[in-house]
């Protein structure tokens, strides 16, 4: 087997996104405060660049499936 690979295929999946905070305001004298949650983060990308200093695809032979990590869950403004 030959150490030199010019051409690989990899499956990549991108982050799912976090789940958004469903979370009310509470108060002291304020009977019904409004919803104070948040969105849920982003989730990551797969980016493939091209280096000068890696010379052959051997590395990835190994790793078929590249996933991106998830978002962040939302949160509530008062933490």
């Amino acid at each position: 087997m030959s150490l030199f690979k010019d051409e690989v295929r990899v499956h990549c999946v991108a982050g799912r996104g976090g789940d958004g905070c469903c979370s009310f305001r509470h108060e002291a004298f304020v009977p019904k405060g409004g919803p104070d949650g948040g969105n849920g983060g982003n989730g990551g990308s797969v980016i493939f660049r091209a280096s000068r200093e890696v010379g052959s695809l051997f590395d990835l032979t190994r790793r078929r499936i590249i996933k991106a990590q998830n978002g962040l869950p939302g949160k509530g403004a008062n933490r």
